[in-house]
């Protein structure tokens, strides 16, 4: 009863053997006409390489790209009534400081602050939103994912969206999974993955 089909397939496929369906007054439901209900951005080449802060990881540049998209959309969104609530979600706390203090120099996104919440997978548990935003933080040539490979949490980030799932992060790290490396096949399939290029 929660999310466009799309945005739940994929865990259906891996964690309920196909067998979780969306009710049909969900299952194609759009965030606005024409939207796409499931977008992956890839940013494998940008050269965002995450940064170790003590045990928690940062990746500056994927959280500005991210919130250059989420300002795009926001803008189309106030087009629209009413304006949907957004949850921004990163694995890591200091991922979560990083994204909150680059909000505050937003201008686009400063009229939308009450409706958009940026915290952890954990905090989001039980809840949902409109819109999700992933950010997925690990960029590095080792492909170590570290809290990604808990791939139950990361289930629990990706269903919390009804409308519209966003997921960023570097595919070159994130394919050393299967889950991921899968994911990404899925997004592709459904004509959801784009080059953080094209956002450049």
């Amino acid at each position: 009863y929660r999310m466009n089909e799309q945005i739940m397939g994929y865990s259906s496929q891996v964690f309920y053997h196909n067998r979780l369906k969306a009710y049909a007054s969900v299952a194609e439901r759009l965030l606005f006409e024409g939207d796409k209900p499931l977008l992956f951005i890839d940013t494998a080449g940008c050269g965002f390489e995450e940064k170790l802060e003590g045990t928690s990881s940062t990746n500056p540049e994927e959280a500005a790209l991210l919130l250059k998209h989420l300002a795009i959309l926001a803008e189309e969104c106030a087009k629209k009534s009413p304006f949907p609530n957004i949850g921004v979600i990163a694995p890591y706390k200091q991922q979560i400081r990083v994204l909150t203090e680059q909000i505050a120099h937003v201008p686009a996104l400063q009229p939308y602050l009450s409706s958009i919440a940026i915290n952890t997978v954990d905090s989001f548990q039980g809840q949902e939103r409109d819109v999700i935003y992933i950010s997925m933080t690990r960029s590095n040539t080792d492909g170590i994912i570290g809290f990604l490979a808990d791939i139950r949490r990361m289930n629990v980030a990706m269903t919390r969206a009804r409308k519209k799932l966003v997921i960023v992060g570097d595919s070159a790290t994130l394919a050393q999974s299967a889950f991921y490396a899968d994911f990404i096949e899925y997004a592709e399939k459904r004509d959801a993955y784009v080059s953080a290029w094209e956002w450049m």
